[in-house]
C-alpha cells in the first residue's frame, strides 16, 4: 500500500484527488493540508481519517483543533505548517495542489523526501523551476505533472527520443472570451470571467484561463519540466479541450493525448504511474469536431508577456507571477476591471528593476517586493 499526502486538499484539484483515491484502495491518505477551510477539512478528516492534518491560517487551525474529535489525527503546527506536515507524513506520493506562489516551498520540501511529487502547482516552477529541478535531481525524486497539458506531454514523450523533439504544442480552450471582441472582454464582469466553457476549476486559475495567463504560465512550466527551449514551445487554441497537448518529432510525426476534459484523469495517472487503472468514463470521437487556431496575442496580452518573461530569464517570471496574482485577487474582489489585469502585469514588469534571483531567499524576496509594489500602486493609482 502506498501512502499519499495532499497539500491543498480543500481546493478544486485536492477535492478531485480525494474522489480519485476513494476508488483506489491500494492507496492510503496519511496527510491533508490546506489554507483555512476548517469546516471542509473536518469533513475530509471524518471521511479519510488521515494521521496528520494542518491549515496554513493560524486562526482556522485553532478552530480545527477545537472541533476535531478524532484522537488518532494530529494537527501539525509550525511557522511553516505545510512544509512541516510534508516532512512528518513522509508519504510515498505528495500531491502539491496549492494555488500560486504558496506552492514553491512545500514543493521543494516534498522533493527532499526523495519519493514522488505529483505537481499541480505551476507557479512553483514559474518562480523557482531551477531550484525545484535541482532538488529533485539531488534527492532522486520523481516529478509527475498533474496539469492536463503537461500530463499529456509527459505521456507523449514516454519511450521517445527526447533529442528528436521538434516542438511541443500546448493546447488552450481559449476560455470564455475566445469569440469576444477585445473591447468587450476588457469590461467583463467577474461572473462572466468565471464562466469557463469546459473546465471546472478554482477562481484564480479560471480567471487566468480567461486572460490566457494560465497558458503563459504553462509555457514556462513546460520549459522547466521538459528542458525545452521557449522557441520550441507553441500554443494552439482548441475550443473542444479534447486534445490536451501534442509533441511533434523531427520525422514529422505528431503525437497527441486525447481524452475527456476531466482533471481526475491526469490526477489518477500521477498516482498510479506507470500503471493505468480502469475508469468508467471514456470518450468517443464519432461526430466530434476538432478545431485549432493560433492565439491572438494582441487580444490576450498576458500570453505575450509570459513568453517574453520566460525568454528574458533572471527574475522576470517571478515578477510576472506576483503581479498577476495580486491583480487577479483584486479583480475577484471587484476592485479593478478585467482589462486592468494585463496592464498591471505589463506595467509592473517595466517598473521593477531586473535582478538575478538565484537562491530561494532571493526569489522569495523578489516575490514579496513585487506584491508590495503592486498593492501600493493599486492604492495610489486609479485603474479602470
Amino acid at each position: 500500500m502506498k501512502t499519499v499526502a495532499i497539500i491543498g486538499s480543500t481546493g478544486s484539484i485536492g477535492t478531485q484527488a480525494l474522489d480519485v483515491l476513494a476508488n483506489l484502495p491500494e492507496f492510503k491518505i496519511v496527510a491533508l493540508a490546506a489554507n483555512k477551510s476548517d469546516q471542509l477539512m473536518l469533513e475530509q478528516i471524518a471521511k479519510h481519517r488521515p494521521k496528520f492534518v494542518t491549515l496554513q491560517d493560524k486562526k482556522a487551525r485553532e478552530r480545527l483543533k477545537a472541533n476535531l474529535s478524532f484522537s488518532e489525527t494530529k494537527v501539525v503546527e509550525d511557522n511553516e505548517p505545510l512544509s512541516k506536515i510534508i516532512m512528518e507524513a513522509n508519504a510515498d506520493i505528495t500531491l502539491i495542489s496549492l494555488v500560486g506562489a504558496a506552492g514553491l516551498l512545500p514543493t521543494i520540501n516534498a522533493a527532499k523526501l526523495g519519493k514522488r511529487v505529483a505537481l499541480a502547482n505551476k507557479e512553483a516552477l514559474v518562480i523557482g523551476g531551477d531550484l525545484v529541478l535541482e532538488t529533485c535531481k539531488k534527492y532522486g525524486t520523481e516529478l509527475i505533472p498533474v496539469d492536463s497539458e503537461h500530463s499529456a506531454i509527459f505521456q507523449c514523450l514516454l519511450g521517445q527520443d527526447i533529442k528528436a523533439i521538434k516542438k511541443i504544442i500546448l493546447t488552450a480552450s481559449g476560455g470564455p472570451f475566445l469569440n469576444t471582441d477585445k473591447e468587450v472582454m476588457e469590461k467583463a464582469t467577474v461572473e462572466e470571467a468565471l464562466n469557463h466553457p469546459n473546465w471546472k476549476m478554482g477562481g484564480k486559475i479560471t480567471i487566468d484561463s480567461a486572460t490566457m495567463m494560465n497558458k503563459g504560465l504553462e509555457v514556462i512550466e513546460a520549459h522547466f519540466l521538459f528542458d525545452i527551449p521557449y522557441e520550441k514551445i507553441e500554443i494552439l487554441i482548441h475550443p473542444q479541450s479534447i486534445v490536451h497537448s501534442l509533441v511533434e518529432y523531427n520525422d514529422g510525426a505528431l503525437l497527441a493525448q486525447i481524452g475527456i476534459p476531466d482533471m481526475r484523469v491526469p490526477i489518477q495517472l500521477a498516482f498510479t504511474y506507470p500503471l493505468r487503472k480502469e475508469r468508467q468514463e471514456s470518450i468517443s470521437l464519432i461526430g466530434k469536431k476538432l478545431d485549432f487556431y493560433e492565439p491572438d496575442l494582441a487580444k490576450f496580452g498576458c500570453l505575450q508577456v509570459a513568453f517574453e518573461s520566460g525568454k528574458a530569464g533572471k527574475d522576470r517570471t517571478i515578477v510576472l507571477n506576483a503581479a498577476n496574482e495580486v491583480a487577479v485577487e483584486h479583480f475577484l474582489l471587484k476592485k479593478i476591471s478585467f482589462g486592468s489585469i494585463y496592464r498591471i502585469v505589463r506595467d509592473t514588469l517595466e517598473q521593477y528593476p531586473e535582478h538575478n534571483a538565484n537562491s530561494l531567499e532571493e526569489k522569495l524576496l523578489v516575490d514579496k517586493e513585487v506584491r508590495e509594489l503592486v498593492r501600493k500602486d493599486l492604492n495610489t493609482r486609479r485603474w479602470g
